[in-house]
């Protein structure tokens, strides 16, 4: 709907805030916007990393949810039988 500002629009911007603002006015005003949209941006980001976050800790937690279960098999199963080795001086004696 809107396209992108070229230079003959940004140009009319300006001149619209100067003369509805003045020229004292319009630093201060410039200041307080970008101070804002610095703000915005820094909120919004936060709010990412906070989602982002969030979103890994679940994740983590269905990991855990799915690997515990199988420790548990693994912990109930009987131990397995161990078969010494049969040495060599053993067999010869018995020869």
């Amino acid at each position: 709907m809107f396209g992108s500002l070229g230079l003959p629009e940004l140009l009319l911007i300006f001149i619209v805030a100067l003369v509805v603002f003045g020229p004292k006015r319009l630093p201060e005003i410039g200041r307080t916007l970008g101070k804002a949209l610095g703000e915005f941006k820094k909120a919004s980001d936060d709010l990412k990393n906070t989602i982002e976050r969030e979103v890994h800790v679940e994740e983590l937690k269905q990991i855990g949810a799915n690997v515990s279960p199988a420790s548990e098999t693994v912990s109930r199963a009987e131990p397995a039988t161990s078969v010494e080795p049969t040495s060599t001086v053993a067999r010869n004696e018995s020869s």
